[in-house]
């Protein structure tokens, strides 16, 4: 769903600004942008995380950012390098974004911490 999101508004912008703002601009705000869109769907929806929503909110943003790295770092090279377009290159970084993206916050953004401090006594006694 965030990748979805996050290309949807990365196409918007590249449309309404016809080549007048740089592309990586553009993918920064997106990312933004998606982040406050899709935190609350995952956290309520998708998770139903208990627990304080700044701290789940800044873990969310962490894993977001790597895959915002990997746009800022990877678009470069397929555009100005291999002369692929902004949209199709974003695709062909997106593909592994949703699956990795998924176990990652399942596993540390919006883990159960309140259930495993029981797991964890139980492990020592």
């Amino acid at each position: 769903m965030t990748a979805g999101v996050y290309y949807a508004l990365l196409c918007l912008g590249l449309l309404v600004a016809g080549g007048a703002v740089p592309y990586l601009f553009l993918v920064v705000v997106g990312h933004l942008i998606t982040v406050v869109i899709v935190y609350p769907i995952y956290r309520l929806v998708v998770f139903q995380a208990r627990g304080g929503w700044i701290t789940g909110y800044l873990r969310f943003y962490v894993v977001g950012l790597s895959f915002l790295g990997a746009s800022v770092v990877g678009l470069p090279v397929l555009v100005e390098l291999a002369g692929i377009p902004v949209l199709i290159a974003q695709a062909l970084i997106i593909l592994l974004s949703p699956p990795l993206s998924y176990a990652i916050n399942r596993s540390w953004t919006f883990r159960d911490r309140a259930s495993e401090s029981g797991k964890v006594c139980d492990v020592v006694r």
